[in-house]
């Protein structure tokens, strides 16, 4: 609670100095409930807040892209760094494995329990809030000298880079003509940081040590954060209840949008292929008869990242009314992209090309469907909507990622291209699903 409070005071203070006083005194009147806290803090009025939403900028659009790509990562440098870890500060792999997790219990956390708040309070300060949580997170970890230490610090980590799915939605409700284009170029933003966080880390770690690693990322949350803190609009929000009652209709928008419900499923089986692909490529690669190290798998998402650059022309596609053409179009890549890597197994150009289209389509399935999440209800429901949608993303993640090791253990490179065509099919039958219904409208 405290180690929550310094930063949000210092927060206050950088947004509006008068009010540090006001916030001291909200800070002694809120009790010991963090939560409460932040509520508190964040729906405080400011003279710049706007009532109504503002046409966004590209270049603002970028500096969200930049910023979602450089926060999210954070949750990823730890996996080519867990044997430096490891022998540094002399645990088992499989207590530096835990750090691996309880990033991702972190984010899920977050997800659940933080997003919601970008539907009750100001939006950009929420992500200021969370972004100097995260840089005080990432700078601590750099003077851990136990695994304990570095566990809670990791869980702090991928709680605090939530702010990236307050910037989602806020930057869809900004722009409504161009939502689909705008909401891929951010998600691309968002991939390309998962994905270059490995090469990134790597690197690093390998010239200069891990916690260097944080320090460098450290030194880059500050820059955005400074940068969304000078250019990001303030937004008005409209919602009234309490904080639980803000939880509660977040559980309310999947019971009533049917298409929400539809698209998490297909959200979870997508990002579960995909997670399983991802974990499983490296044992894959490692083995015979390639025996390739770290630094040769980890260019493989190089050409990952190269098929998310196209996930803003898949959003302006989706802007134009094409959502279930394109959704048909990426899932039938993923299944082409898993029949070659099924197929030809122990060639090189097989999987290289399998990699490029199953991020295509992973993309193209994963844009259109947050575009599509953003036209149910109104503006103030977006921050409730994205939660839903999100955590079910993620726990699709973590099965998927589970499953896809049970595969390999059982029945190797086959069965995990095997199970990953398995959800592909299932996306299909609901993409038939829902035309079928569409056409009966």
């Amino acid at each position: 609670m405290i180690f929550a409070a310094f930063c949000l005071i210092y927060a206050e203070s950088a947004c509006c100095k008068n009010d540090t006083f006001v916030s001291a005194f909200l800070l002694r009147n809120s009790g010991d409930n963090p939560i409460h806290f932040i509520e508190i803090y964040m729906t405080q009025s400011k003279d710049n807040t706007i009532s109504a939403y503002q046409p966004i900028s590209p270049l603002l659009v970028l500096l969200m892209a930049v910023s979602a790509g450089i926060t999210v990562a954070n949750i990823y440098y730890n996996q080519p760094i867990l044997k430096a870890i490891a022998t540094e500060l002399r645990c088992s792999e499989a207590q530096a494995g835990f750090i691996s997790m309880l990033s991702q219990v972190g984010y899920g956390l977050g997800l659940f329990f933080i997003t919601p708040l970008g539907d009750k309070v100001n939006k950009k300060r929420l992500i200021i809030g969370l972004q100097l949580l995260l840089i005080v997170s990432l700078f601590l970890i750099t003077f851990t000298n136990s695994i304990l230490q570095v566990w809670i610090l990791s869980m702090f980590i991928g709680m605090f880079s939530v702010s990236v799915q307050v910037i989602m939605p806020m930057a869809a409700g900004l722009d409504s003509e161009n939502r689909g284009k705008t909401v891929g170029t951010i998600f691309t933003g968002l991939l390309i940081g998962i994905l270059a966080a490995r090469v990134f880390s790597g690197t690093i770690a390998e010239w200069f040590g891990w916690r260097n690693v944080y320090l460098f990322s450290g030194i880059a949350v500050t820059a955005v954060s400074v940068l969304l803190k000078i250019y990001l609009p303030n937004i008005e929000t409209s919602f009234q209840g309490s904080y639980f009652n803000l939880l509660g209709s977040a559980l309310k928008q999947f019971g009533q949008f049917r298409l929400l419900r539809r698209l998490s499923i297909i959200g979870m089986l997508q990002f579960g292929l995909f997670c399983s692909f991802w974990t499983t490529l490296t044992f894959h690669l490692s083995g015979s008869p390639f025996h390739f190290g770290s630094d040769t798998i980890g260019l493989f998402g190089l050409v990952a990242i190269a098929g998310a650059l196209l996930a803003p022309v898949i959003g302006q596609k989706a802007d134009k009314g094409k959502s279930v053409r394109v959704r048909f179009i990426a899932v039938g890549l993923l299944i082409v992209s898993i029949l070659l890597m099924l197929f030809f197994q122990q060639s090189i150009p097989a999987l290289v090309l399998g990699v490029l289209l199953l991020d295509i389509g992973a993309q193209g399935l994963q844009v259109t469907n947050v575009a599509l999440i953003y036209t149910l209800g109104d503006e103030s429901l977006h921050s409730r909507i994205n939660t839903v949608y999100m955590t079910s993303f993620f726990i699709g993640g973590a099965l998927g990622t589970s499953v896809g090791i049970l595969c390999w253990q059982f029945g190797g490179w086959t069965w995990v291209t095997a199970q990953m065509l398995i959800s592909a099919l299932l996306i299909v039958g609901l993409l038939l699903k829902e035309r079928r219904e569409t056409q009966l409208n």
